[in-house]
């Protein structure tokens, strides 16, 4: 079942997707089992060893607070930075977890983070707010089992942000609004996924595609050729020079050894 999420390409475009569409890949996704079964087991943890008092409720409003917090703050200040790419140990790393997804924004296979990085984000920041505010093991982990629940629930509302589909509710279609308005206007902004109140706070937020100029960068998130020449790693990597708009017919094929000898 797993097979097919290991290939690479455009398996699964969410640009060519609809709604049934994505309930099956979204089902069948083993970063959604993982999450599940992180989610089920901290139930159970909870469940068995949490007070029957308010403690383990605390734990969990605790999470459901300061998760949107988390989110923003690792999106802006990690995922688009530029430290990660500028170094071999970690550029691999930095183009898994957030190069590939603004390259393409529609691909499946690459918005979901991989669970290598997304299951030890999650516990870490979970676990220590579970057990203080709901004294102990059993408020740990219903934290961490809210924290992969939530955790489920954003990424099918990232998913559907990217889906060729127009949700029905007036809500999820501002949500996708302002998403893609990170995606093709200005990735300086809009950080959010279900919610923006964040970017509210700290100034991020633009309500409309007109308030920005678009950003040259919106699609290589400032990995440019230029950078590309000085700090290779990623672009040898994609097997192909970082790209400034959505791809095309045809592109795919360009490799970044073609590049070298297309110069010489």
């Amino acid at each position: 079942m797993y097979a097919r999420w290991r290939k690479h390409g455009r398996s699964f475009d969410l640009g060519r997707m609809g709604l049934g569409d994505l309930w099956k890949a979204y089902g069948s996704h083993p970063a959604v089992h993982l999450y599940v079964a992180g989610a089920l087991g901290g139930a159970v943890i909870a469940m068995l060893r949490g007070d029957a008092g308010w403690a383990p409720l605390r734990a969990v409003l605790l999470t459901l607070l300061v998760y949107p917090l988390a989110w923003y703050l690792i999106h802006r200040f990690v995922l688009h930075s530029r430290f990660l790419y500028r170094s071999p140990l970690t550029a691999a790393l930095w183009k898994r977890i957030h190069f590939d997804h603004h390259q393409d924004p529609h691909r499946m296979d690459v918005l979901f983070g991989s669970p290598l990085t997304t299951v030890p984000t999650i516990v870490a920041i979970t676990l220590p707010l579970g057990w203080v505010a709901g004294g102990g093991i059993g408020g740990a982990a219903a934290a961490v089992a809210t924290g992969f629940a939530v955790t489920c629930i954003y990424e099918f509302c990232h998913c559907v942000q990217h889906l060729n589909f127009k949700p029905r509710s007036r809500l999820l279609r501002r949500m996708k609004e302002l998403h893609l308005n990170h995606h093709f206007q200005d990735e300086h902004g809009n950080f959010g996924i279900t919610s923006f109140l964040i970017d509210r706070v700290f100034g991020t937020y633009y309500a409309s595609a007109r308030e920005r100029n678009r950003s040259p960068h919106v699609f290589n998130l400032g990995y440019d050729a230029t950078e590309a020449a000085r700090y290779p790693w990623v672009a040898r990597l994609s097997g192909e020079m970082p790209r400034d708009r959505p791809r095309r017919a045809g592109d795919a094929g360009r490799a970044v050894s073609e590049q070298a000898g297309g110069a010489a």
